[in-house]
């Protein structure tokens, strides 16, 4: 492992249980100081206990936790870290500027009102009640109540939910703007491939993989073959070489193989007709349904 002092966030032999069921075993992992870092698995995983241990809301069973090198209550009490829920209700009859501006006054005033709402992408709504916000602009403002204290270290919970694919952009834009060091979670997994310089994935409590984006994807082998056929027939096609695992919508067809060339020189020699051939690698979503499924990984 890394120094401890190098790192945001260290867990060390956490373990955390209640009543039968084991949420975390025997867990460790750093978060470097100014790295983004995408924390994903399914349901059950382990992802909502990790976070309340990190900010200070749960203690471990078992093991350490450091944040900013301090214990998670501490480094929270001390206002250096921001945490931006999933949900959470707004008041209906202050403004958006109300509301920011009573997160500033709490923090001290570390960062003026008019530098949070542009850093949120919110000067344009300020002035709005917040029963008269879109899903995506409330979004925004528990953002930038995230931002107000000017925190080293940021949590985000499915941050872009109810955002349109325009407004996900510009909130990644304004994250990476905000120069904190990052740890989120989110079911849009291209949102993880995009923007997290690191991946950690919990699978029953224990982290099975860890690294880069690319990292985690290459730990899957095969490729995927997509095609258009005019009568796909999958049986046929689960005969070819190195076929694993074949999906035909319409005349679409998915192909999931451990030989690309031998797969695609039997598409074109003995099946033909084959249009719009694409192959790739894993993308994050398949690689993280293997590392999580129990399957081996080549």
């Amino acid at each position: 492992m890394k120094n401890t002092t190098s790192a945001a966030i260290a867990f060390q032999g956490v373990s955390k249980r209640y009543g039968r069921v084991q949420a975390l075993d025997d867990v460790t992992f750093e978060v470097g100081r100014g790295e983004c870092v995408a924390l994903l698995g399914p349901n059950g995983a382990g992802k909502s206990t990790a976070v309340d241990l990190m900010l200070g809301l749960r203690r471990p069973d078992q093991g350490r936790i450091r944040v900013l090198d301090d214990s998670p209550a501490g480094a929270v009490a001390a206002g250096r870290v921001g945490a931006m829920p999933q949900s959470g209700g707004l008041p209906s009859d202050a403004t958006v500027r109300d509301v920011v501006a009573l997160a500033v006054r709490l923090y001290g005033a570390r960062r003026t009102v008019g530098e949070v709402l542009e850093m949120a992408g919110l000067d344009e709504v300020a002035r709005r009640r917040g029963d008269a916000l879109s899903g995506g602009q409330a979004q925004r403002v528990r953002f930038a109540m995230a931002l107000a204290g000017r925190p080293e270290l940021l949590f985000l919970d499915e941050p872009t939910v109810a955002m349109d694919a325009a407004s996900r952009r510009a909130f990644w834009t304004s994250v990476r703007q905000a120069g904190t060091t990052t740890v989120f979670a989110t079911h849009y997994l291209d949102e993880a491939d995009a923007f997290a310089d690191r991946v950690i994935v919990l699978a029953h409590g224990t982290v099975v993989a860890e690294g880069t984006p690319s990292t985690i994807k290459a730990m899957v082998g095969g490729r995927t073959v997509r095609c258009v056929l005019d009568a796909p027939e999958p049986s046929r096609l689960l005969a070819l070489p190195g076929v694993r695992d074949v999906g035909v919508h319409g005349r679409d067809v998915t192909i999931r193989t451990d030989d690309a060339d031998g797969t695609v020189a039997a598409l074109y020699g003995s099946v033909g007709g084959v249009r719009d051939l694409r192959v790739s690698g894993a993308d994050l979503e398949e690689a993280l349904i293997t590392l999580t499924s129990g399957k081996q990984v080549a």
